[in-house]
């Protein structure tokens, strides 16, 4: 697979984002966490089988995965995944950590798993490199297997919307995410993928988004 020069830069831009970012993620996301803790379980509570988690980070998912669970967990930054290798030992399941590029995976093979299932890792990549990850999604994924992404979005409640218009610039600097980020189109505009619910774990901003491999 020939990769464009462009897109390598700017993957190579968010992996040093997050190896700098690595060092005190878990600190300055602890407000945001304080929600999340509460959904993880939850969106994870059907997962089963083979599970490709894209965008593993420093691993606050893993703790949550049914024991019966074959995890490959991808992750862009080598010392986000470090982080996340101390909680995979904590988790129930089988772990496979692996340092990928989410919209390349050479490593992983096609067709193979039951599920996909991500947090927060679109949102924060360029409209172009989603497209590329959706692309990935779609080959690993088997027939009939499902995906569950969760994502952030721009509020059409305006005081919500002046919120996030103030702290926009400090989460795109700090965490490389955007609030305009349109993931729920280009997984809409998959051949193979289809998108089967979406809906909002709060306000008009968390948007969980559901779907199958045709």
């Amino acid at each position: 697979m020939r990769v464009n020069p462009e897109f390598m830069q700017e993957n190579s831009l968010l992996r040093a984002k997050y190896n700098i970012t690595a060092m005190f993620y878990d600190i300055i996301d602890y407000p945001w966490e304080r929600i999340y803790s509460q959904w993880r379980p939850v969106l994870l509570r059907d997962v089963r089988g083979k599970v490709l988690e894209a965008g593993v980070g420093t691993g606050r998912n893993l703790k949550h995965y049914h024991s019966s669970v074959e995890l490959v967990g991808l992750e862009l930054s080598e010392k986000m995944i470090r982080k996340a290798k101390k909680r995979a030992e904590r988790s129930p399941c089988k772990i496979e950590l692996i340092h990928e590029d989410a919209t390349i995976m050479q490593s992983v093979d096609s067709n193979q798993f039951d599920w996909v299932f991500s947090t927060f890792m679109c949102c924060v990549m360029p409209n172009n490199l989603q497209t590329l990850a959706i692309e990935q999604f779609s080959r690993v994924l088997k027939p009939g297997g499902r995906f569950r992404l969760l994502e952030m979005v721009y509020s059409n409640n305006k005081n919500i919307r002046r919120r996030q218009d103030i702290f926009g610039p400090y989460v795109e600097k700090v965490f490389g995410a955007r609030f305009d980020r349109n993931t729920l189109h280009h997984l809409e505009q998959s051949s193979k993928l289809k998108v089967t619910g979406t809906r909002f774990l709060k306000d008009d901003v968390y948007l969980l988004i559901e779907g199958i491999k045709q």
